[in-house]
């Protein structure tokens, strides 16, 4: 049993292992439709168990899609129907019903602490679907998609993040350590990664740039990855952060300092970020980026539950 809550907590060897799985899952599901069931089933009989206090479309499709591939079942749960919000139910009675019931658990959440708090006295493996401070699952995604595309190790690309510092950008940091990718990173001042993420950095002596000025931090990319300026809850004035970010939209005279066959990603939904000459373009690969999410989420669970081969 092996939880998914952080790449931090992930062997760099453990998620090239969930990649080159994918791949291959991928690779087998040839002219099989999306609810057609993996060959072996290898988790035939197993119940993931989904739940999700924040909005969702991709995490939520591709986590049903994934385990029903591996021939399990999902059920999902919305926790305003639960006696764990309304009831006053601990989570520590609910992580119990839930290990009897399932076999795996997966959580989208407004808190850390919940996570590390089902983590606790869960006794099957939990995943975290977004987090305030990470969004693994989206970003190994990611990985296996560049690789994908531009049929090359991560390691020798040139990555670059234009947009806010969020939960996304903190686990492509990670991502980036864990891979030895390049990474730069393009935001206005004062929306610079928290001070724990700077640490991360600084401790692990990876090259990744910090620049106030998203064409300096274009310049030769192989992939340009952006997210919405304004996330899900965030509480602040709008038009003020949006003011911000005029500078840092994702368009024609920005791309031009990328290399020539650089793409673009987008863990979506979309905002003002990203122009839409360039979000429709040929360089945009986002419809590739969010239906690769069921095969590495299938090694996820498969890694989890200690069915990696």
């Amino acid at each position: 049993m092996k939880h998914f809550i952080n790449l931090k907590d992930i062997p760099a060897k453990d998620l090239r292992k969930i990649l080159i799985s994918a791949k291959s899952r991928k690779k087998r599901r040839n002219n099989l439709s999306n609810l057609e069931i993996d060959k072996d089933s290898p988790l035939k009989g197993k119940l993931l168990i989904q739940m999700f206090e924040k909005s969702s479309l991709r995490t939520r499709l591709s986590f049903y899609l994934a385990i029903k591939q591996l021939g399990g079942s999902t059920l999902t749960l919305r926790p305003d129907e639960l006696h764990l919000s309304k009831g006053g139910e601990s989570i520590e009675d609910t992580a119990k019903i839930l290990s009897n019931f399932g076999n795996i658990f997966m959580l989208r959440t407004n808190s850390d602490k919940k996570l590390e708090e089902f983590k606790k006295y869960l006794s099957i493996p939990i995943i975290n679907g977004l987090s305030p401070s990470a969004h693994p699952t989206q970003v190994l995604s990611d990985v296996f998609t560049v690789e994908e595309i531009k049929k090359k190790p991560i390691s020798k690309l040139n990555i670059v993040w234009i947009g806010d510092c969020n939960n996304v950008l903190n686990s492509l940091i990670t991502a980036s350590i864990k891979f030895s990718f390049k990474l730069n990173i393009g935001c206005p001042k004062n929306y610079n990664p928290n001070k724990e993420m700077l640490e991360y950095i600084k401790i692990n002596k990876n090259k990744i740039l910090i620049f106030n000025d998203a064409k300096k931090a274009a310049k030769d990319a192989d992939v340009i990855f952006s997210d919405k300026v304004i996330s899900m809850n965030d509480k602040v004035n709008k038009l003020k952060k949006l003011n911000h970010f005029k500078k840092f939209k994702i368009n024609d005279n920005l791309m031009r300092y990328a290399k020539k066959d650089c793409i673009f990603l987008h863990c979506l939904p979309r905002g003002k970020e990203v122009d839409e000459k360039i979000f429709l373009s040929k360089k945009s690969k986002v419809w590739q980026q969010a239906i690769n999410r069921i095969h590495v989420q299938k090694s996820i669970l498969l890694y989890s539950l200690d069915k990696l081969r």
